[in-house]
Parts: C-alpha cells; structure tokens; sequence
C-alpha cells in the first residue's frame, strides 16, 4: 500500500519539484494540496469508509437480488395465472361453438320438422278437397239421375196414358217405378 502511495506522490509532485524554491514549504501550494489529499486519504481509511461503502453496495445488491426474486416469482404467478385464464377462455369458446352447432343442429331440425308438417297439412287439405269433390260430384250425379227419373217417368206417364188404357198404363208404370227403385238402391 506504501509503495502506492508512494507512487501516486510521485506522479503528482512531479511538476512540483520543477518550480522554484523549497518543496517542503507551506508556501508551496502544490505540497499543501499533496499533504491535504494524503490527508483525505488517510482519513477515509481510518473511517474505513471503503469497508462501509462495499458494506452498503453488498445490502444495495441483496436488496436488488431480492427485488429480482420477488419480480421472477411475481412473473411466474402470472404467467401460471395467464394460461389458466388462456385454458378457461378455449374451454368458453369451445362451448360456445357446442352451442352454436347444437342451436343450428336444432333450427334445422325444426325447419325439417315444420317442412313435414306442411307436407302433411297441404295433403290432408288436398284429401279432403277431394272427398269435397267427390261428394259434390256424386251429389250431382244423383240428382240427375232423380230428374231424369222424374223426366222419363212423367214422359213415360203422358205417352202411356195417351196410347194405353188404364189398365195396361198402370201396370208398365208399376214396372218402372220397380226398375228405378232397384237401380237407385
């Protein structure tokens, strides 16, 4: 440590020694300003302030050390809490395309659904429009057959009274209204 201090002395008082007079003088401001940082020096070692400052660098690194920690265990809670919140938000849009699909799966089959209803409705409509029809048709067929029967039986009346005698005119009616009778039932 000498030998540095020694060393240092000599580097600064270098330009000392080129200036005029007595080195080792108090009027030499160059050796009061030597003597005044050996001084300092020497203090500051006496006071150990290197020990205190290393002391207060180490507590500074321990405290950063544990900042660090806390900041790498702080991440790491997040980074656990941000997949769980990943997996949670794939599980919700996983259900809600469950969803969406069993919703349309559903709409479809209620259109199919309400498309065979309709089939059924247009086909008991169109049934009964024909049995409408039909009966229509036969109510009408049978009532010209009434009127023809009723035609043909007072034609049959006036042509047989005319040119038969009541005898004989009864008995072709009493054939006829036997033959309507039979055909009708």
């Amino acid at each position: 440590m000498m030998k540095k201090l020694a060393f240092a002395l000599g580097l600064f008082a270098t330009p000392a020694m080129a200036a005029e007079g007595a080195f080792l003088s108090l009027h030499n401001p160059e050796f009061v300003v030597i003597v005044g940082f050996v001084l300092f020096v020497g203090l500051i070692l006496y006071l150990k302030v290197p020990g205190l400052l290393g002391r207060m660098l180490d507590q500074r690194a321990e405290t950063i050390r544990k900042e660090l920690d806390e900041a790498r265990a702080l991440r790491e809670e997040a980074q656990t809490v941000l997949a769980s919140y990943e997996r949670k938000q794939a599980e919700v849009q996983e259900q809600a395309a469950r969803i969406v699909e069993h919703a349309r799966s559903e709409a479809e089959e209620a259109a199919a659904r309400a498309r065979e209803d309709l089939k059924e409705s247009i086909a008991r409509r169109m049934a009964a429009a024909e049995e409408q029809i039909a009966s229509a048709r036969a109510g009408a067929v049978k009532e010209v057959r009434d009127t023809a029967v009723q035609v043909a039986v007072a034609a049959a009346r006036e042509v047989v009274a005319s040119k038969m005698s009541a005898q004989a005119g009864n008995k072709l009616i009493d054939e006829a209204i036997a033959a309507v009778e039979e055909k009708l039932h």
